[in-house]
Protein backbone atom coordinates (compact mmCIF):
# COMPACT_ATOMS: atom_id res chain seq x y z
CA UNK A 1 0.00 0.00 0.00
CA UNK A 2 1.26 3.40 -0.76
CA UNK A 3 -0.06 6.38 -0.07
CA UNK A 4 0.82 10.22 -0.69
CA UNK A 5 -0.11 13.42 0.63
CA UNK A 6 -0.70 16.10 -2.04
CA UNK A 7 0.97 19.49 -1.22
CA UNK A 8 -1.68 22.21 -1.93
CA UNK A 9 -1.84 24.22 -4.93
CA UNK A 10 -0.55 27.70 -4.51
CA UNK A 11 1.02 30.57 -6.60
CA UNK A 12 3.59 30.19 -9.07
CA UNK A 13 6.11 31.57 -6.65
CA UNK A 14 5.00 29.82 -3.83
CA UNK A 15 6.81 26.67 -2.51
CA UNK A 16 5.14 23.74 -2.08
CA UNK A 17 5.19 21.34 0.88
CA UNK A 18 7.14 18.40 0.60
CA UNK A 19 4.46 15.52 -0.22
CA UNK A 20 4.01 13.46 2.70
CA UNK A 21 4.21 9.66 1.70
CA UNK A 22 2.81 6.31 3.59
CA UNK A 23 3.89 3.14 2.29
CA UNK A 24 3.43 -0.54 4.39
CA UNK A 25 4.57 -3.37 3.18
CA UNK A 26 2.69 -6.73 4.86
CA UNK A 27 5.19 -9.60 5.85
CA UNK A 28 3.34 -12.22 4.29
CA UNK A 29 6.11 -13.79 3.06
CA UNK A 30 9.81 -13.32 1.70
CA UNK A 31 10.77 -10.40 -0.74
CA UNK A 32 11.64 -10.51 -4.30
CA UNK A 33 13.52 -9.23 -6.95
CA UNK A 34 9.61 -7.33 -7.67
CA UNK A 35 9.41 -5.71 -4.43
CA UNK A 36 12.49 -4.15 -4.64
CA UNK A 37 12.12 -2.71 -8.08
CA UNK A 38 8.75 -1.35 -7.44
CA UNK A 39 8.47 -0.42 -3.82
CA UNK A 40 11.98 -0.68 -1.47
CA UNK A 41 13.77 1.18 -4.52
CA UNK A 42 11.06 3.84 -4.84
CA UNK A 43 11.14 4.00 -0.96
CA UNK A 44 14.82 5.25 -1.03
CA UNK A 45 14.27 7.48 -3.69
CA UNK A 46 11.25 9.20 -2.32
CA UNK A 47 11.55 13.03 -1.75
CA UNK A 48 9.13 14.69 0.83
CA UNK A 49 7.80 13.47 4.89
CA UNK A 50 7.49 9.91 4.18
CA UNK A 51 6.43 6.64 6.72
CA UNK A 52 7.43 3.89 5.46
CA UNK A 53 6.71 0.83 7.51
CA UNK A 54 6.64 -3.50 7.53
CA UNK A 55 2.39 -3.76 8.19
CA UNK A 56 2.82 -6.98 10.10
CA UNK A 57 -0.92 -6.30 11.87
CA UNK A 58 -2.11 -6.83 8.75
CA UNK A 59 -0.43 -10.46 8.36
CA UNK A 60 -2.32 -11.58 11.87
CA UNK A 61 -5.37 -11.72 9.23
CA UNK A 62 -4.83 -15.94 8.30
CA UNK A 63 -3.96 -18.47 10.53
CA UNK A 64 0.05 -17.88 11.23
CA UNK A 65 2.87 -19.13 13.35
CA UNK A 66 4.17 -16.01 16.46
CA UNK A 67 7.51 -16.98 15.69
CA UNK A 68 7.27 -16.91 11.68
CA UNK A 69 5.84 -13.64 11.68
CA UNK A 70 8.66 -12.19 13.83
CA UNK A 71 11.44 -13.49 11.78
CA UNK A 72 9.69 -12.33 8.74
CA UNK A 73 9.00 -9.04 10.12
CA UNK A 74 12.59 -8.43 11.58
CA UNK A 75 14.04 -10.14 7.98
CA UNK A 76 11.78 -7.43 6.42
CA UNK A 77 12.81 -4.73 8.27
CA UNK A 78 16.42 -5.74 8.24
CA UNK A 79 15.65 -5.42 4.07
CA UNK A 80 14.50 -2.26 4.34
CA UNK A 81 17.75 -0.74 5.49
CA UNK A 82 20.00 -3.14 3.38
CA UNK A 83 17.92 -1.40 0.20
CA UNK A 84 19.19 2.01 1.28
CA UNK A 85 16.15 3.54 3.01
CA UNK A 86 17.82 6.19 4.95
CA UNK A 87 16.45 6.26 8.35
CA UNK A 88 18.25 9.45 9.51
CA UNK A 89 15.73 10.95 6.03
CA UNK A 90 12.70 8.90 6.04
CA UNK A 91 10.44 8.14 9.44
CA UNK A 92 11.02 3.74 9.52
CA UNK A 93 8.84 1.53 11.63
CA UNK A 94 6.93 -1.41 12.38
CA UNK A 95 2.84 -0.69 12.34
CA UNK A 96 2.26 -1.88 15.87
CA UNK A 97 5.02 0.14 17.22
CA UNK A 98 2.26 2.75 16.61
CA UNK A 99 -0.44 2.10 18.81
CA UNK A 100 -2.73 5.13 17.15
CA UNK A 101 -3.45 2.23 13.99
CA UNK A 102 -5.24 -0.04 16.47
CA UNK A 103 -6.99 3.15 18.44
CA UNK A 104 -7.84 4.31 15.25
CA UNK A 105 -8.78 1.30 13.63
CA UNK A 106 -11.73 0.87 16.83
CA UNK A 107 -12.99 3.71 16.61
CA UNK A 108 -13.79 3.82 12.47
CA UNK A 109 -15.33 0.04 13.51
CA UNK A 110 -18.09 2.07 15.60
CA UNK A 111 -18.94 3.74 12.65
CA UNK A 112 -17.88 0.76 9.83
CA UNK A 113 -21.18 -1.71 8.97
CA UNK A 114 -21.05 -5.37 8.80
CA UNK A 115 -22.48 -5.43 5.31
CA UNK A 116 -20.09 -3.25 3.77
CA UNK A 117 -17.61 -5.10 5.26
CA UNK A 118 -18.77 -8.65 4.18
CA UNK A 119 -18.81 -6.93 0.45
CA UNK A 120 -15.27 -6.42 0.61
CA UNK A 121 -12.77 -8.87 -2.16
CA UNK A 122 -10.56 -10.29 0.75
CA UNK A 123 -13.52 -11.70 3.19
CA UNK A 124 -15.86 -13.02 0.11
CA UNK A 125 -12.70 -14.69 -1.03
CA UNK A 126 -11.05 -16.36 1.53
CA UNK A 127 -13.41 -15.74 4.53
CA UNK A 128 -17.35 -16.32 3.96
CA UNK A 129 -19.38 -19.15 5.00
CA UNK A 130 -15.84 -20.84 6.75
CA UNK A 131 -16.16 -21.06 10.43
CA UNK A 132 -12.28 -20.61 11.12
CA UNK A 133 -12.22 -17.52 9.83
CA UNK A 134 -10.76 -14.87 11.88
CA UNK A 135 -12.57 -11.63 12.66
CA UNK A 136 -9.74 -9.63 11.83
CA UNK A 137 -10.13 -10.50 8.32
CA UNK A 138 -13.64 -9.15 7.92
CA UNK A 139 -12.08 -5.96 10.02
CA UNK A 140 -8.81 -5.67 8.32
CA UNK A 141 -10.47 -2.64 5.78
CA UNK A 142 -11.01 -0.93 8.52
CA UNK A 143 -7.60 -1.12 9.90
CA UNK A 144 -6.60 -0.30 6.08
CA UNK A 145 -8.62 2.80 6.21
CA UNK A 146 -7.04 3.60 9.95
CA UNK A 147 -3.62 3.47 8.68
CA UNK A 148 -4.42 5.73 5.50
CA UNK A 149 -6.36 8.35 7.56
CA UNK A 150 -4.29 8.46 10.08
CA UNK A 151 -1.76 10.54 8.21
CA UNK A 152 -4.35 13.07 6.41
CA UNK A 153 -2.98 11.50 2.99
CA UNK A 154 -5.32 13.08 0.20
CA UNK A 155 -4.08 11.49 -2.67
CA UNK A 156 -3.94 7.38 -2.66
CA UNK A 157 -2.18 5.61 -5.81
CA UNK A 158 -3.58 2.21 -6.29
CA UNK A 159 -4.46 -0.61 -8.40
CA UNK A 160 -7.62 -1.78 -9.27
CA UNK A 161 -7.21 -4.08 -6.38
CA UNK A 162 -6.82 -1.75 -3.96
CA UNK A 163 -9.74 0.40 -5.26
CA UNK A 164 -11.99 -1.05 -2.74
CA UNK A 165 -10.18 -0.39 0.72
CA UNK A 166 -9.61 3.24 -0.74
CA UNK A 167 -13.23 3.83 -1.19
CA UNK A 168 -14.13 2.54 2.10
CA UNK A 169 -11.76 5.02 3.58
CA UNK A 170 -13.12 7.36 2.06
CA UNK A 171 -17.14 6.12 2.96
CA UNK A 172 -15.66 6.15 7.06
CA UNK A 173 -13.90 9.34 6.37
CA UNK A 174 -16.88 11.30 5.54
CA UNK A 175 -19.41 9.18 8.06
CA UNK A 176 -17.03 10.12 10.89
CA UNK A 177 -16.96 13.79 9.89
CA UNK A 178 -20.60 13.85 9.59
CA UNK A 179 -21.84 12.11 12.66
CA UNK A 180 -18.60 13.57 14.94
CA UNK A 181 -17.62 16.91 13.47
CA UNK A 182 -14.29 17.93 15.17
CA UNK A 183 -14.01 21.16 17.09
CA UNK A 184 -12.13 22.82 14.54
CA UNK A 185 -13.54 21.13 11.36
CA UNK A 186 -13.67 17.88 10.08
CA UNK A 187 -11.41 15.18 11.87
CA UNK A 188 -10.28 13.21 8.31
CA UNK A 189 -9.15 14.44 5.07
CA UNK A 190 -10.96 12.51 2.55
CA UNK A 191 -8.24 10.51 0.38
CA UNK A 192 -9.04 10.65 -3.61
CA UNK A 193 -8.10 7.93 -5.53
CA UNK A 194 -5.25 8.77 -7.89
CA UNK A 195 -4.39 5.64 -10.74
CA UNK A 196 -0.83 5.61 -11.18
CA UNK A 197 1.25 5.08 -14.01
CA UNK A 198 1.17 1.24 -14.97
CA UNK A 199 4.88 -0.05 -13.39
CA UNK A 200 6.43 -3.11 -13.72
CA UNK A 201 5.22 -6.12 -12.92
CA UNK A 202 7.14 -9.08 -12.64
CA UNK A 203 6.20 -12.43 -13.69
CA UNK A 204 6.60 -15.38 -11.94
CA UNK A 205 9.44 -17.19 -14.30
CA UNK A 206 7.91 -21.12 -14.12
CA UNK A 207 4.17 -19.48 -14.79
CA UNK A 208 4.28 -15.65 -16.47
CA UNK A 209 0.39 -15.99 -16.39
CA UNK A 210 0.69 -14.70 -12.58
CA UNK A 211 3.02 -12.08 -10.91
CA UNK A 212 6.24 -12.72 -8.91
CA UNK A 213 4.97 -12.89 -5.14
CA UNK A 214 6.15 -13.23 -2.18
CA UNK A 215 3.63 -15.38 -0.93
CA UNK A 216 3.97 -17.88 -3.57
CA UNK A 217 3.96 -21.64 -2.59
CA UNK A 218 6.33 -22.78 -5.16
CA UNK A 219 9.85 -20.72 -5.16
CA UNK A 220 10.98 -21.98 -7.86
CA UNK A 221 9.46 -19.12 -10.20
CA UNK A 222 10.28 -16.05 -7.35
CA UNK A 223 13.72 -14.43 -7.20
CA UNK A 224 14.09 -13.55 -3.58
CA UNK A 225 16.35 -10.81 -2.26
CA UNK A 226 18.47 -12.97 -0.48
CA UNK A 227 19.01 -15.67 -3.23
CA UNK A 228 22.86 -16.75 -3.83
CA UNK A 229 24.08 -16.04 -7.19
CA UNK A 230 23.97 -19.88 -7.83
CA UNK A 231 20.27 -19.94 -6.64
CA UNK A 232 19.55 -17.05 -9.12
CA UNK A 233 21.53 -18.41 -12.13
CA UNK A 234 19.19 -21.44 -12.05
CA UNK A 235 16.04 -20.07 -11.17
CA UNK A 236 16.93 -18.17 -14.34
CA UNK A 237 18.26 -20.65 -16.56
CA UNK A 238 14.60 -23.04 -15.74
CA UNK A 239 12.95 -20.02 -17.05
CA UNK A 240 9.64 -20.89 -18.92
CA UNK A 241 9.88 -18.85 -22.97
CA UNK A 242 8.22 -20.46 -25.40
CA UNK A 243 8.81 -22.48 -28.78
CA UNK A 244 9.07 -19.45 -31.46
CA UNK A 245 12.83 -18.99 -32.94
CA UNK A 246 14.71 -15.78 -32.01
CA UNK A 247 14.12 -13.48 -29.35
CA UNK A 248 11.24 -10.85 -29.49
CA UNK A 249 9.25 -8.89 -27.36
CA UNK A 250 5.48 -9.48 -27.51
CA UNK A 251 4.42 -9.62 -24.17
CA UNK A 252 1.05 -11.00 -25.03
CA UNK A 253 2.24 -13.64 -27.29
CA UNK A 254 5.45 -14.57 -25.19
CA UNK A 255 4.77 -13.71 -21.90
CA UNK A 256 7.72 -15.99 -20.23
CA UNK A 257 10.05 -13.99 -22.80
CA UNK A 258 8.93 -10.88 -22.03
CA UNK A 259 9.30 -11.40 -18.44
CA UNK A 260 12.76 -12.16 -19.05
CA UNK A 261 13.34 -8.74 -20.76
CA UNK A 262 11.55 -6.46 -18.61
CA UNK A 263 13.50 -8.13 -15.26
CA UNK A 264 16.71 -7.66 -17.32
CA UNK A 265 16.10 -3.70 -18.43
CA UNK A 266 14.80 -3.27 -15.07
CA UNK A 267 18.20 -4.58 -13.57
CA UNK A 268 20.47 -2.59 -16.20
CA UNK A 269 21.41 -5.10 -18.28
CA UNK A 270 20.30 -2.69 -21.15
CA UNK A 271 16.99 -1.39 -22.79
CA UNK A 272 14.38 -4.10 -23.62
CA UNK A 273 15.48 -2.97 -27.26
CA UNK A 274 18.85 -3.19 -27.14
CA UNK A 275 18.62 -6.73 -25.25
CA UNK A 276 16.58 -8.20 -28.26
CA UNK A 277 19.19 -6.61 -30.27
CA UNK A 278 22.22 -8.03 -28.73
CA UNK A 279 20.55 -11.85 -28.29
CA UNK A 280 19.74 -14.22 -30.76
CA UNK A 281 19.09 -17.23 -28.30
CA UNK A 282 17.55 -17.82 -24.89
CA UNK A 283 20.63 -19.09 -23.29
CA UNK A 284 22.07 -15.85 -24.48
CA UNK A 285 19.66 -13.69 -22.44
CA UNK A 286 19.10 -15.61 -19.64
CA UNK A 287 23.04 -15.27 -18.83
CA UNK A 288 23.20 -11.81 -19.23
CA UNK A 289 19.83 -11.43 -17.51
CA UNK A 290 20.79 -13.33 -14.59
CA UNK A 291 24.29 -11.77 -13.94
CA UNK A 292 22.28 -8.26 -13.96
CA UNK A 293 19.72 -9.61 -11.01
CA UNK A 294 23.17 -10.82 -9.25
CA UNK A 295 24.91 -7.69 -9.66
CA UNK A 296 21.27 -5.73 -7.98
CA UNK A 297 21.21 -7.75 -5.49
CA UNK A 298 24.52 -8.08 -4.46
CA UNK A 299 25.14 -4.50 -2.80
CA UNK A 300 22.13 -5.27 -0.52
CA UNK A 301 23.20 -8.84 0.05
CA UNK A 302 26.62 -7.20 1.65
CA UNK A 303 24.49 -4.36 3.47
CA UNK A 304 21.76 -6.81 4.63
CA UNK A 305 24.91 -9.06 6.14
CA UNK A 306 26.44 -6.23 8.42
CA UNK A 307 22.95 -4.71 9.82
CA UNK A 308 23.26 -5.67 13.33
CA UNK A 309 20.03 -6.26 15.34
CA UNK A 310 20.60 -3.42 17.13
CA UNK A 311 20.99 -1.55 13.87
CA UNK A 312 17.46 -2.52 12.96
CA UNK A 313 15.60 -1.52 16.39
CA UNK A 314 17.32 1.29 16.82
CA UNK A 315 16.47 3.18 13.39
CA UNK A 316 12.67 1.52 13.67
CA UNK A 317 12.56 2.50 17.28
CA UNK A 318 13.51 6.17 16.26
CA UNK A 319 11.50 5.85 13.13
CA UNK A 320 8.15 4.41 15.49
CA UNK A 321 8.42 7.83 17.81
CA UNK A 322 8.26 10.01 14.57
CA UNK A 323 5.37 8.22 13.12
CA UNK A 324 3.79 8.35 16.50
CA UNK A 325 4.36 12.14 16.82
CA UNK A 326 2.04 12.18 13.33
CA UNK A 327 -0.74 9.74 13.76
CA UNK A 328 -1.19 10.81 17.47
CA UNK A 329 -2.79 14.08 16.84
CA UNK A 330 -5.03 12.57 14.48
CA UNK A 331 -6.13 9.82 17.04
CA UNK A 332 -6.49 12.67 19.77
CA UNK A 333 -8.71 14.84 17.38
CA UNK A 334 -11.19 11.78 16.82
CA UNK A 335 -11.07 10.70 20.35
CA UNK A 336 -12.33 14.87 21.34
CA UNK A 337 -14.90 14.84 18.38
CA UNK A 338 -16.07 11.21 18.95
CA UNK A 339 -16.83 11.84 22.81
CA UNK A 340 -13.94 10.31 24.51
Amino acid sequence: MTITESAPAGTATDRRPPARQLSLITPSGQLTIGNYIGALAQMRDAEGDCYFGVSDLHAMTMPHRADRLRSTVFQMQRLMLAAGIDPDRYALFRQSDVPEHTGLHYLLECVARVGEMERMIQYKEKGRGRPETRMSLLSYPVLMAADILLYRTEAVPVGADQRQHVEIARDLAQRFNRDYPGQDGPVFVVPEVVHPAVGLRLRNLQDPTIKMSKSDPNPAGVIYLLDPPEVVRRKIKRAVTDSFPGVSYQPEARPGLANLLELGAACDAGTIEQLVDDHHSFGSLKAVVAEAVIETLEPLQERYARLTPEDVRSAFDSGAERARATAAATLAAARAAIGL
